[in-house]
């Protein structure tokens, strides 16, 4: 058996000098990854973090991460802006919150009643967020959202969902994965259950009400991602789910602890009838939580008369060292300006890596999308479509000088420092992108372009 312990160094991160260079050796990685795949479907438990993801012979396993670094089996050093699919916000093995986990370990993570750190965690939350009247925490953000969805169509009685098809993934569960393309293994009758709705579009979301009279139990959507919300459109669609007696539910499993302190629903002042929070809660540790209005919460819970909602029961719903961790977390956003630095250090590399890709002449071709602390990118080819051959040759360009970007999301522990390192290697990626637009992806790529497949998982 292999000893990881041994592949990444101990000490800090390499001098910012050492930032960029080329030579970097994936033989470790690249002797794993059947052994991943011999005993993991697809060769890791995340999708978005599979082989079909990144360059082929250039994705590391990582085996150590401190602040905005991460180390791999062959001893590379990457900044990582993947933030554990946007979890790790504060940066990895952020001292506070580890320590807040390390210490309730100590007094035992699991008991046969509730622990008291449950009602404190469920107080700070609710008053952290301003999110609803009730809590309920469980592991993941697929526990929540389809949570979410149980209580509306228990509140409304109706059965139909309303899904924005133009928002990355809601949850693993059938009534989800039927809308998308990776529906195998779930029954047609339960496909049949979930419509879609474009983003940005009122009179298609009051078409589709109006086509399911009395039929559709809830709207799930994210507050934004991609593309902002046209004026008063937000506004517009929880006015009609009131109009038509529909259940507004808002997805803030990315964008809750990133956006604001209080999520994207505080940005635009709009409050729905349950949220579902996740990824940057715990700072990657493992925890989600549904919040929402009483009259609505209370239907899983005693102390009501209406037929009882199995809403959450999980073993691990409630793990105290990941309390532990959100309390330190929101201790950390209550005394600094988390949000402000990680918006800040956005349009830091916005600004240069935009200014790169005009200098190269790629604004068709390289974009830049999102809020500054959430950023994404798209790849496309001279034809102006996207592109799977070069979003590898960029991630096989970019892992190559030190970086690993599926995405560009900012954490608390990057400096400006980093980011400009990060500029300038990007600029060279650009130049090379540039290249091969004009003489062929093919004589750039070294392995096999990315896998078109739902990559909406992340």
């Amino acid at each position: 058996m292999l000893d990881y312990s041994t592949f990444a160094p101990v000490a800090p991160p390499v001098p910012a000098g050492s930032f960029g260079q080329h030579p970097r050796s994936f033989s470790r990685s690249n002797l794993l990854k059947s052994r991943f795949n011999r005993v993991i479907p697809g060769g890791a438990h995340t999708y978005a973090k599979g082989d079909d993801q990144f360059p082929e012979f250039m994705a590391p396993y990582i085996v150590r991460g401190q602040g905005a670094h991460v180390w791999d089996v062959d001893g590379n050093q990457f900044v990582e802006f993947g933030a554990g699919l946007r979890s790790v916000t504060l940066g990895h093995a952020y001292a506070p919150v580890v320590q807040a986990a390390q210490r309730q370990l100590e007094l035992g993570a699991n008991f046969g009643r509730p622990a008291l750190l449950e009602l404190e965690t469920a107080e700070d939350f609710l008053d952290f967020t301003r999110a609803g009247d009730m809590v309920k925490f469980a592991k993941n953000g697929s526990d929540v959202t389809s949570a979410a969805i149980k209580l509306a169509r228990a509140y409304t009685g109706h059965d139909l969902v309303a899904v924005c098809q133009d928002h990355p993934f809601f949850s693993v569960d059938d009534w989800f994965m039927g809308t998308t393309p990776l529906q195998a293994g779930i029954p047609e009758a339960i496909r049949r259950l979930s419509l879609h709705f474009r983003y940005n579009d009122l009179p298609g979301l009051e078409n589709l009400l109006a086509a399911h009279p009395g039929q559709v139990a809830c709207v799930i959507m994210e507050v934004e991602k991609d593309q902002p919300p046209l004026p008063g459109y937000l506004a517009g669609v929880q006015a009609l789910c009131r109009r038509e007696g529909v259940v507004l539910i808002f997805d803030e499993i990315i964008t809750g602890f990133r956006w604001h302190n209080q999520g994207a629903q505080h940005c635009h002042g709009i409050q729905p009838d349950l949220s579902t929070f996740g990824k940057a809660l715990a700072n990657g540790f493992s925890l989600a939580a549904l919040a929402g209005r009483r009259e609505l919460m209370e239907r899983g819970g005693l102390e009501h008369e209406h037929e009882r909602v199995f809403l959450l029961s999980t073993t691990y719903g409630a793990e105290t060292h990941a309390l532990a961790a959100a309390r330190a977390v929101m201790q950390v956003y209550r005394q600094e300006p988390v949000v402000e630095h990680l918006y800040a250090l956005g349009e830091r590399l916005a600004l240069g890596f935009n200014q790169s890709i005009s200098s190269h002449g790629l604004q068709p071709y390289v974009q830049l999308m999102g809020r500054p602390c959430c950023l994404t990118y798209a790849t496309r080819d001279a034809a102006g479509q996207p592109s799977q051959a070069l979003r590898a040759l960029f991630l096989q360009e970019t892992t190559r000088r030190g970086i690993l970007c599926p995405s560009f999301i900012t954490n608390y522990s990057m400096t400006d420092e980093i980011i400009d390192q990060t500029v300038d290697s990007l600029h060279e990626v650009l130049g090379i992108y540039r290249r091969a637009l004009d003489e062929g992806v093919e004589n750039y790529l070294e392995g096999r372009p990315l896998k078109v497949v739902y990559r909406r998982y992340n």
